[in-house]
């Protein structure tokens, strides 16, 4: 089983799911599963590992909730940031509904 290095135990927890599970489904993806040893994701990647599209991603940035840094014209989020975010998600207030 390959390793990863973002903390997936924490992410197991915050998730509510077993840690092994976890990383038997990690190992399985097929579709693009992108590299797992890149610490500075793109925004279009950084919103593909919490599951959320660009524009919610580029809202939690402005607001702060979740760190970037511009390297030039570019704009990165570290890796550890969305893990970070994650883990403290269920402890969040703010809970917005679909209509």
């Amino acid at each position: 089983m390959p390793q990863f290095p973002l903390p997936i135990s924490q992410l197991a927890q915050a998730l509510g799911v077993d840690e092994h599970a976890l990383r038997e489904l990690m190992a399985r993806r097929e579709d693009a599963p992108g590299d797992p040893t890149l610490v500075g994701l793109t925004v279009a990647e950084a919103a593909r590992r919490i599951g959320i599209g660009r524009t919610k991603l580029y809202e939690y940035v402005s607001s702060g909730e979740i760190p970037s840094v511009k390297i030039g014209r570019l704009r990165r989020i570290p890796a550890e940031a969305v893990v970070e975010f994650m883990a403290k998600r269920p402890l969040a207030t703010d809970f917005d509904t679909a209509a």
